[in-house]
């Protein structure tokens, strides 16, 4: 599962593709999320360890950076949430899941077909 700020720099990535860590705690603060440069960089290591980032490094002035970019968002998350569901409820917690995901959203029902009568 995610924190909140953790979900707040991924949806900053997200949103503006590829990034530094200062570029997303620039987006962040545009969206009034005020947070300190070396705790955007650590949540995206977190995320990057979590695989819902991938990082490249790139020379930069004074050394080299890592540039992030999302991952395939929604599969990534998906899967990290429902593992979360499995540690916390086992296979009983996936099971009301996919009940309550049913009742939200439920399959179009076929309608029976008419026989035709000779």
């Amino acid at each position: 599962m995610l924190g909140s700020l953790e979900s707040e720099v991924l949806a900053a990535l997200h949103a503006g593709g590829t990034a530094s860590a200062r570029e997303v705690r620039e987006r962040l603060a545009g969206r009034g999320v005020a947070v300190a440069y070396t705790t955007v960089a650590t949540i995206l290591t977190r995320l990057h360890t979590k695989r819902l980032v991938k990082r490249t490094r790139e020379p930069c002035q004074g050394g080299a950076r890592y540039v992030y970019r999302p991952v395939d968002f929604e599969r990534k998350y998906l899967r990290h949430m429902l593992k979360g569901v499995v540690a916390l409820f086992g296979p009983t917690g996936v099971v009301h899941l996919g009940e309550e995901l049913e009742r939200i959203r439920p399959e179009p029902r076929r309608s029976p077909r008419r026989r035709s009568r000779l």
